[in-house]
């Protein structure tokens, strides 16, 4: 088995079937505790809007703020100019 841990020779006791067992279980165990970590932020995160929205301000509208604060200045202009350009196309501009 290639990628997989696979030692030539004898196995040791915490290889099991050509996988190192200890290290298959030490990736899990990590990924379980960073799943965990992530699932904790996204409740704070939730409690972020929660606390925009009581404020008074439009929890879609910090979404959609911050997924374009992510994009790169130049795809930001380009969507934002395709928008435009749909929006009069069907009419929308005033």
């Amino acid at each position: 088995m290639t990628g997989m841990g696979h030692n030539s020779g004898s196995a040791g006791p915490s290889d099991v079937g050509g996988i190192a067992a200890d290290r298959l279980k030490s990736f899990v165990e990590r990924i379980e505790r960073l799943e965990e970590e992530k699932k904790g932020l996204q409740e704070d995160v939730k409690e972020v809007y929660a606390e925009a929205k009581g404020t008074g301000f439009d929890t879609k509208i910090i979404r959609q703020i911050i997924r374009l604060r992510k994009m790169d200045k130049a795809d930001r202009q380009e969507q934002e100019a395709i928008l435009e350009l749909y929006k009069e196309a069907l009419g929308m501009v005033d």
